[in-house]
């Protein structure tokens, strides 16, 4: 009140005190318009937005997009097909291979053998070596009959099938989360957006009755500025509110493979948390990543005890019919051979014993990084219900001081028009109704991330 009784005493003084000496009123002095300049040209329009009608899904339809269309899910896809043709190609090395080949050869003249005669005066005897235009053709029938060292390469490489399934699990675990956050963060920017929109209507009706006090000679100029500075004031924050929530559908969108912007609803039903003894449980029995990681320890385990393998023999058939024409004084015209190849590794200069310290220390890896998956996954497990508790306490709270500030505005606007409070008190309680939703917002926002969390480290989501 003294306030705005010093900021109208200020305005009124000069007058008030030429008045009472019988002066007229002091007259703004008369300053020379200069010449007028010629108006600038117009800018050029600005171009149209690139503006698109976003495409509103439910949260699981969001999911269930984003799990098969994201190119990180996608990528995941596709490293079970390269595992897969990698398991095709070693298996190869123990199945049998046949291969044909055919030539055509062209000699300068027949290779022939002179014989002289065996009487004196006959003839001599001709034989017939090589003609000058040969063709001949084999096939190469290639039968591994023992070959463990490739039976065992082909069964680790299948085991590496399984863990290329369950990387895209995991990989389709971690996009579902990175989704579900994203879905959340469109819905908190859609309610910040309403509580800017509030806090732009309470801040005009302010203006307006500051406004008309001041027409009306109750009120002053001082606070009808600080009411339009308010109302300017929300009117920047719903402006980048608006922006946010264009940005956060657009960022949506890119998660669920969409080709412009996706709109949320507001049927979101998240399922209930699982008890803490189950969801420790889970976490180490049906997580995509630690079922990954043991796949992985294991069969790194199998590769190192499948080391007996390098020092077994190698007991190959191979099978070969051919044709030749001409035919040849030690090759007729057509014909096969057969023979068996028994290979045994005796000495490779210590590559085997290398190949073992290196398997053995892949194991070890493996059982290192499993054994620090599952302590983290215990852990996210242990955090996440915490992190629910805490989150759902905050909620509670700021649902009430949301409350509060919204009662305390009430009453605070109410003594203002009766005159009770000035318009600072006014402006601090739409600040502080105005901060009070936005906390409520971030706490909510904050209890269905907490949520999310806690589904994911059980491996309950999605």
């Amino acid at each position: 009140m003294l306030n705005r009784i010093l900021a109208a005493s200020l305005i009124a003084s000069p007058a008030l005190a030429q008045m009472k000496a019988g002066q007229a009123p002091l007259q703004p002095p008369v300053v020379s318009t200069p010449a007028r300049q010629p108006a600038p040209p117009p800018p050029p329009p600005e171009p149209a937005p690139l503006a698109m009608t976003p495409t509103k899904l439910t949260f699981a339809d969001a999911i269930k997009r984003a799990v098969e269309r994201n190119p990180t899910a996608l990528q995941a896809l596709a490293e079970i097909g390269r595992a897969q043709g990698i398991f095709e190609e070693v298996r190869a090395a123990a199945l049998p291979t046949l291969f044909a080949t055919g030539a055509l050869t062209r000699l300068d003249s027949d290779r022939i053998s002179v014989t002289p005669a065996a009487i004196p005066g006959g003839t001599p005897t001709t034989t017939l070596l090589a003609s000058k235009n040969q063709q001949s053709a084999n096939a190469t029938l290639t039968i591994p009959l023992l070959a463990p060292k490739a039976w065992l390469q082909a069964a680790q490489a299948h085991e590496q099938v399984d863990i290329a399934r369950f990387s895209l699990e995991d990989a389709r675990r971690v996009v579902a989360v990175a989704t579900a956050r994203a879905y959340l963060a469109v819905m908190a920017q859609h309610r910040l957006v309403e509580i800017d929109q509030q806090a732009r209507v309470d801040a005009k009706a302010h203006l307006d009755d500051a406004h008309a006090r001041f027409e009306v000679g109750s009120g002053n100029r001082l606070d009808e500025v600080r009411a339009a500075q308010e109302l300017e004031t929300d009117e920047s924050q719903l402006a980048a509110a608006l922006s946010n929530v264009v940005r956060s559908t657009e960022a949506l969108g890119v998660l669920v493979g969409a080709d412009g912007p996706i709109e949320v609803t507001d049927d979101l039903q998240l399922p209930n948390p699982p008890a803490p003894a189950d969801a420790l449980q889970d976490a180490e029995s049906i997580r995509a990543d630690i079922k990954a990681g043991k796949i992985r320890t294991e069969a790194a385990r199998k590769v190192v005890r499948d080391d007996y393998a390098d020092y077994l023999p190698l007991l190959t058939a191979v099978v070969e019919p051919f044709y030749q024409h001409p035919a040849l004084t030690t090759v007729p015209e057509t014909g096969w051979q057969a023979e068996l190849v028994l290979t045994i590794p005796l000495y490779d200069g210590g590559a085997r014993y290398g190949q073992h310290k290196e398997r053995k220390a892949l194991y070890e890896e493996s059982q290192i990084a499993l054994d620090n998956l599952l302590r983290q996954a215990r852990s996210d497990v242990r955090t996440a219900f915490d992190a629910v508790k805490r989150a759902d306490e905050g909620l509670r709270s700021a649902r009430n001081a949301a409350k509060l500030g919204h009662e305390a505005l009430e009453m605070t606007n109410l003594a203002y028009r009766e005159g009770a409070t000035n318009d600072l008190e006014v402006v601090d309680a739409e600040q502080r109704s105005r901060n009070a939703d936005t906390a409520a917002l971030v706490a909510e926002d904050a209890a269905r991330q907490a949520r999310i969390d806690l589904l994911s480290a059980s491996g309950k989501f999605p």
